[in-house]
């Protein structure tokens, strides 16, 4: 990360009083594109279900664009989600596809939003984590799936590898681990206002590899706004 997080505590700290001033809306979580968030979780539904078995997902036998084959399916009794925020993923995708969500996020207002956002729903949350992810250790063989959006940009490369790890520790067998997030066209591009930073694609896939997980499978979120960076989701095991 070069000097971006030559002041580590405040590279943190800086990072949680933005959000503490962000709106607990659906626009506030997405910074003012609220209006992105369908195509989002459209996107992102079509995406998981190659994953959890015929039930959600029957793949052609000629397809060979897809890396899932041979894989074995995952389950859909518990997924987490990071960087919950007031649970707009957890709403719109995850609660439809599991029997229980967790929900981890650095800021405690987010989380009790999150506790109405959800309504009825929310009797299927098991936890609401208030933790930074870089501070945070989900339960060894708990998850079917980790599902880690617009996050990662608040974390150093250091703690980027040492949450992976954790996270593919925290799976059931056939578990997976989900990256969805901006990538920048070349490097480490910071942004100043939410203390954060956009890595290239080759940045995302060096670290995911330093953390001994392999990719199997990897897309680009289409039909975003043009002026965002482009957003990709990599599933790991």
């Amino acid at each position: 990360m070069g000097d971006i997080a030559h002041d580590e505590v405040s590279f943190y700290s800086n990072a949680e009083d933005y959000w503490k001033e962000v709106p607990a809306t659906v626009d506030g979580m997405l910074g003012g594109y609220g209006s992105i968030s369908i195509i989002d979780i459209n996107g992102s539904k079509d995406f998981l279900r190659k994953f959890l078995g015929v039930k959600h997902f029957k793949m052609s036998s000629s397809s060979g664009s897809n890396n899932t084959e041979g894989e074995g399916k995952t389950g859909t009794r518990c997924a987490l989600d990071c960087g919950a925020g007031i649970g707009r993923i957890t709403k719109r995708l995850l609660l439809p596809l599991f029997s229980t969500v967790d929900l981890v996020d650095v800021t405690q207002e987010f989380l009790d939003k999150a506790k109405i956002h959800l309504g009825e729903d929310s009797k299927r949350v098991g936890n609401y984590f208030c933790s930074g992810l870089q501070d945070f250790a989900p339960e060894n063989g708990h998850y079917d799936v980790i599902w880690i959006q617009w996050v990662i940009g608040h974390l150093t490369d250091e703690h980027l590898v040492k949450f992976l790890q954790r996270c593919q520790k925290a799976l059931r067998p056939n578990g997976l681990i989900v990256i969805k997030d901006n990538v920048s066209y070349e490097g480490v591009v910071p942004d100043e206002v939410d203390s954060s930073i956009c890595r290239d694609l080759a940045i995302v896939r060096s670290l995911v590899a330093k953390a001994g997980l392999r990719i199997i499978h990897e897309e680009q979120q289409m039909n975003f706004p043009k002026e965002i960076y482009q957003v990709h989701t990599l599933a790991l095991r």
